[in-house]
């Protein structure tokens, strides 16, 4: 299996709900994030590449417009919490409608923390099961949530 790995920048803030009020993370504050976007193949293609990384600009493009510089809590879901894992889970659903190779992104705040949200077998699943990706009801699933990011994208160009 062949791997590629591409790293991107953002500065955002957020205020994460539900926990104590001595929690430093229940206070509003920022962090310079690093996303890591992992794209995998079994084979290469015609010029020796799992991809092309030029092709990954439009993963800069995303996050540039709809998570630098912005108030995270407003960016993401109503009700969700913008933890490092939830961005790793919305950055993927949204790249894997255009990148099917995708395997994994990984979300930074400090570093020395990260998650990740991977590609494969559910939690619990038999090692004979497709992986999530392969469901049409879970692939339907990433196509809405594609679709919710743009149009929270669209909102905030309404917005400036």
């Amino acid at each position: 299996m062949y791997t590629i790995t591409k790293q991107f920048t953002f500065s955002a803030s957020h205020q994460l709900e539900g926990l104590p009020d001595d929690h430093p993370c229940s206070r509003l504050h920022g962090h310079n994030y690093v996303v890591e976007v992992e794209l995998q193949a079994s084979g290469l293609d015609e010029v020796g590449f799992v991809h092309d990384y030029r092709d990954l600009d439009f993963v800069k493009q995303f996050i540039d417009e709809t998570l630098d510089h912005r108030h995270l809590n407003e960016v993401v879901p109503q009700g969700m919490n913008p933890t490092a894992e939830k961005l790793a889970h919305l950055i993927f659903d949204y790249l894997f409608v255009r990148y099917a190779k995708l395997s994994a992104v990984r979300v930074s705040e400090t570093p020395k923390t990260w998650a990740e949200y991977r590609r494969g077998p559910p939690i619990g699943a038999r090692p004979h099961q497709e992986p999530s990706s392969a469901s049409p009801q879970l692939d339907d699933l990433a196509r809405k949530v594609a679709a919710l990011i743009d149009d929270f994208v669209k909102k905030g160009e309404a917005l400036r």
